[in-house]
């Protein structure tokens, strides 16, 4: 659990937190959207996980959604600097979903307690980190109440959520269902925020839903 929180706390969050100072948020969350592939292809050979070939047909749709819905990408306002690093929290993002389902898959400890250690490991080392490169910072009420939401509901109670279904779900089927923040974060956009969408985006989004469901609906298949 160490490594784990070392892994999923430390590097990945710090590294998709700096390639947001360099990248656009949309090259960030399009690198983000093959931690799939990756977890499908390593998890053969760490988890002996073998996705069915409807699952690799679904990881295909949803990759295929994220590149219709993002491209194309202005060459322009990219950084090597910034790449390197969201490529490089890619794979930990990637290497944290194996050691997140081999460690659940064990069932020796409780979600609760996995996540409690790992975040706690992982999390201070990251503010240790963040405090010696850039101090603490002046925060007002409406900060700590936003981080306070932000620790309480979207990180402890998430991934709390997130490593009880790796008991149940293979590395692949629970990196996969990430995909489908793309399509309520574009629906939430269009609902309280008035943004809108273009042909070209929602069938990318629809793109990313199918496989998200195809992988999910393989997995049965394979079951029963």
């Amino acid at each position: 659990m160490t490594w784990l929180g070392i892994i999923f706390y430390t590097l990945t969050q710090g590294s998709q937190f700096l390639s947001l100072a360099y990248l656009p948020a949309a090259t960030v969350n399009l690198l983000l959207n093959l931690t799939p592939l990756i977890v499908g292809l390593f998890g053969i050979v760490f988890l002996k996980e073998h996705p069915s070939s409807g699952q690799w047909l679904g990881i295909v749709l949803t990759i295929v959604g994220v590149l219709f819905y993002f491209f194309p990408v202005n060459a322009a306002e990219l950084s090597i600097f910034g790449l390197l690093i969201a490529l490089g929290g890619v794979l930990t993002n990637a290497a944290s979903s194996l050691l997140g389902r081999q460690a659940n898959r064990l069932a020796n400890s409780s979600p609760l307690v996995i996540t409690f250690i790992s975040m706690g490991i992982g999390s201070m080392l990251l503010l240790a980190t963040g405090v010696a490169i850039q101090g603490f910072g002046a925060l007002d009420l409406q900060n700590w109440l936003l981080i306070a939401w932000l620790a309480i509901v979207n990180t402890a109670f998430a991934f709390t959520l997130w490593n009880h279904t790796l008991r149940t779900l293979s590395a692949v089927e629970s990196s996969v269902i990430n995909s489908l923040m793309m399509p309520q974060i574009a629906i939430l956009a269009f609902v309280f925020l008035g943004e809108t969408l273009t042909g070209k985006e929602i069938i990318g989004l629809l793109l990313v839903s199918v496989g998200v469901v195809v992988v999910q609906l393989q997995k049965r298949r394979s079951e029963s």
